[in-house]
């Protein structure tokens, strides 16, 4: 009787734990029947354009846990601070083009005038309990604060380290226009946003900013929920063309034959910002190796490479610098100019000769 009534407190504290507006909301009504409209959606779920299952073959649940809390690598997190420069963004001059990285998948976009905010996560967690997932020391330097006015924030997927309640909400008041995937808005809309001001699109749906600003809403090989609840929102990357740049936002994503298409029908890209870090062979499908990443970045015919995904949090079982190592050997053996700078150092959109040091080598 006593183990009855301790389960069904748990029950209950879970229950009315995840009616916290952080968890969001899944999409209902009109948008639940423009989702089930979608050529992407069927089976009560989005789909992916190859099959994907969330572990390959080898690889069960009771495995991955085990190994992920008893076999992680010791150099999982950094022994020191990370080094970082901070970047002050209100200051930055109207005709700079620029980007500055936050680590992780969240970035900062200057270009031509406008101002592009994407994935933005500041709260220090990337988890629905705050005092799991935190952020490396040295990582978190920017708060909402820091933020300028934003003409466009971009969520690629619902993921809790891709959209932060705490952040967004922050950053409300900032933020013009969101483009993100069908149902995603319904977040959103719990969150106070004005549907106004949110485009939820499917994949190879367009959308024009302003004239000369287009966004192009482009498939990616993931998977999306923030509870129990999986694949009800799209996950997606982005195409954005900017009067002088042509620029390519993956968000998460396993390799597959999308970025060849995509480089074939949008392509050459100025710049492509990749996922490099939280992989492994047991979920390959849903997050490249580094090796992928830069295969990804020549199949996206991208004159640049932009890794990221990595130097904030802990999602994996490899070391924290092992992405950015790999990648960079990679990188160099096909002899693809790589970016890596540190989390809010400048990169300076139009200048294809910039360079930046191996900074993780020092830690």
């Amino acid at each position: 009787m006593i183990y009855i009534i301790i389960i069904l407190v748990l029950a209950l504290a879970v229950l009315l734990y995840i009616q916290h507006p952080k968890f969001g909301r899944l999409p209902s009504g009109k948008r639940l029947q423009k989702i089930r409209e979608s050529a992407n959606y069927y089976k009560s779920e989005f789909q992916n354009l190859s099959p994907t299952p969330a572990l390959a073959e080898e690889a069960s649940y009771r495995k991955v846990f085990y190994e992920f809390f008893f076999k992680k690598n010791k150099r999982s997190k950094p022994a020191a601070i990370l080094p970082s420069i901070k970047t002050d963004l209100h200051t930055l001059n109207n005709d700079e083009n620029v980007l500055v990285w936050f680590g992780h998948s969240s970035y900062f976009l200057q270009a031509d005038g406008k101002r592009f905010l994407v994935d933005p996560v500041f709260s220090g967690s990337a988890s629905p309990i705050e005092a799991t997932t935190r952020a490396f020391k040295g990582s978190d330097i920017y708060t909402a604060e820091d933020i300028p006015e934003i003409d466009c924030l971009f969520i690629t997927h619902d993921h809790w380290d891709h959209l932060d309640y705490e952040t967004v909400v922050k950053l409300k008041p900032k933020i013009k226009k969101i483009i993100t995937g069908l149902g995603t808005g319904a977040h959103l809309e719990r969150w106070g946003f004005d549907a106004a001001v949110i485009s939820e699109l499917d994949w190879q749906d367009s959308v024009t900013i302003s004239e000369g600003f287009v966004v192009h809403i482009m498939p990616a090989r993931h998977f999306s929920g923030r509870w129990l609840k999986r694949n009800g929102t799209l996950w997606v990357s982005v195409v954005l063309k900017t009067p002088s740049f042509n620029l390519y936002l993956g968000g998460d994503s396993g390799y597959d034959s999308h970025f060849k298409t995509i480089g074939e029908t949008f392509g050459p890209f100025d710049l492509a910002i990749l996922e490099c870090g939280q992989y492994n062979e047991y979920w390959k499908y849903i997050h490249m190796m580094p090796e992928e990443t830069v295969q990804a970045a020549t199949d996206l015919k991208a004159q640049r490479l932009l890794p990221v995904h990595w130097a904030k949090f802990s999602l994996a079982l490899h070391a924290w610098d092992e992405p950015v190592k790999r990648v960079t050997a990679e990188a160099e053996k096909k002899q693809i100019p790589l970016l890596t700078p540190m989390i809010g150092e400048k990169v300076k959109l139009d200048n294809t000769q910039q360079e930046f040091s191996h900074w993780w080598e020092i830690m």
